[in-house]
């Protein structure tokens, strides 16, 4: 279970990463586009993803994830301030995040913990996190992607597939994360 701990950091850290760099390629007019009144904004999703973080990690092992002072509806309207406010509000929840994952022990693993009174052990609810911030981060990506005049690939780029597998089948079988080389 430490190579499953190990593991989810790497996986977090990465998403985390994507959704950084996808933000990076755009202005900060583009950070609070919508495409429309039904769809979210970069800002948006940044200010969604921040709020379940902070609520859920919050005095994880001990209270209910969705906290009292939690206004998920909030989250959904568009942020007020500047870029600069609502990163600074994902830096915060991402280092909460972080420092509550690096505090899990392998006995805290079958651990039950509440989200909106439904019990989940500590493994369940990092992997119901783990498909729900990138999925969000999938989002930001597309947008970004859509939006910047200088799109860079964040992952293997189109038509580049062959050298990448060459590079990866050049080297020596090793137990690593596929993270590791990104």
């Amino acid at each position: 279970m430490e190579s499953y701990l190990q593991s989810i950091t790497k996986q977090f850290q990465y998403y985390k990463s994507l959704g950084e760099k996808a933000m990076d390629k755009i202005s900060d007019e583009q950070f609070f586009w919508q495409y429309n009144a039904e769809t979210n904004s970069i800002a948006i999703i940044v200010n969604h993803i921040a709020g379940n973080m902070l609520s859920r990690f919050t005095d994880f092992l001990n209270s209910d994830g969705e906290k009292p002072w939690r206004n998920r509806d909030a989250e959904f309207e568009e942020p007020t301030g500047n870029r600069a406010a609502v990163m600074d509000r994902w830096h915060q929840a991402w280092a909460l995040f972080f420092d509550t994952l690096g505090r899990i022990t392998e006995q805290d693993l079958d651990r039950i913990i509440y989200i909106r009174n439904d019990g989940h052990t500590v493994t369940e609810a990092y992997n119901r996190q783990l498909a729900h911030y990138p999925y969000h981060i999938g989002q930001i990506v597309h947008i970004a992607k859509m939006l910047a005049s200088d799109w860079e690939s964040l992952s293997i780029p189109r038509n580049a597939s062959a050298g990448y597998n060459a590079r990866k089948f050049a080297q020596e079988k090793d137990r690593r994360h596929f993270t590791d080389d990104l």
